[in-house]
C-alpha cells in the first residue's frame, strides 16, 4: 500500500468522526458552512472540532459563494488550514478571497462533459488547488456531496494543470481505487461515501477508504 494518495474526508459533525478521520489517515477533514446541506455545522460548533483535530490533519471550511462578512467571522472564530470555494464565485472573487484572509483557496469545479474541462484553466491561476467534482443536476439544492460521479474517463491523460488537483464525486470504498487508477488522481474526496444516511458519517468505512484509495 501507498500512501502518496492524500483523502479529505468531508462534512465531518462530531468530534469522534474527526478523531476517527485522523486515525484512519486522511490528511484533510471538512467542515461544511451551507444551511441546505444535512451536514452544515455552526460556526462555534466548528471552532470546538477544529480546536480539537489532531495534529497533522487539515483543516477545511467548504462555503459556498460567501460574502465577506460571513468569512470574517468564519476566520475569527475557527481555526483553519483551508477555505474551499464551491459555489459560482468568478476567478477574481476567488483570487481576492485567497489575498484578503491569507488562507490557501482550493476551488471546486463541476464536471459533466469535455467541455467543462476548460473551466480548470481559467480557475487555475486564482487558487491553490483545485477539487473537481460531479456537476450537480439541475435544480439540485446542494453544489456537492450528491453522491454523483462523473465520467473519470475525461480526466484520464490530463495531468497537466498548474494547480494540484483532488477528485471527488461518487467515491466509495468500493470505487475509489477504480477512480484512482483511471484519473491518476493524487488526491481524493469523499462525504456521502462514507454516510449512513445524509450527514450521519459510519467511521467504521474511514479507514476501508483510506486503505483503498492507496490500494
Amino acid at each position: 500500500m501507498s500512501d502518496s494518495v492524500s483523502v479529505k474526508i468531508c462534512g465531518l459533525r462530531t468530534a469522534a468522526d474527526v478523531d476517527a478521520a485522523a486515525a484512519a489517515g486522511a490528511r484533510y477533514c471538512g467542515f461544511v458552512f451551507f444551511e441546505k446541506s444535512p451536514r452544515n455545522v455552526s460556526l462555534d460548533l466548528a471552532r470546538d472540532l477544529a480546536t480539537g483535530t489532531p495534529v497533522g490533519l487539515a483543516k477545511v471550511a467548504l462555503v459556498v459563494n460567501p460574502d465577506d462578512s460571513f468569512l470574517d467571522a468564519l476566520t475569527d472564530t475557527v481555526p483553519l488550514d483551508m477555505l474551499q470555494l464551491h459555489g459560482k464565485e468568478t476567478p477574481g472573487r476567488v483570487a481576492e478571497i485567497k489575498s484578503r484572509y491569507r488562507l490557501p483557496v482550493m476551488k471546486a469545479i463541476g464536471i459533466a462533459r469535455a467541455e467543462d474541462l476548460a473551466a480548470i484553466d481559467l480557475y487555475a491561476p486564482a487558487c491553490d488547488q483545485l477539487l473537481i467534482d460531479a456537476k450537480p443536476p439541475e435544480g439540485a439544492d446542494l453544489p456537492g456531496g450528491n453522491g454523483l460521479a462523473f465520467d473519470w474517463q475525461l480526466l484520464a491523460d490530463r495531468k497537466y494543470w498548474t494547480r494540484p488537483w483532488m477528485l471527488a464525486g461518487g467515491l466509495t470504498p468500493d470505487n475509489v481505487a477504480e477512480a484512482v487508477r483511471r484519473t491518476g488522481a493524487r488526491q481524493v474526496d469523499v462525504s456521502s461515501g462514507l454516510e449512513t444516511s445524509p450527514g450521519q458519517k459510519d467511521s467504521s468505512l474511514f479507514r476501508r477508504f483510506v486503505q483503498n484509495a492507496r490500494a
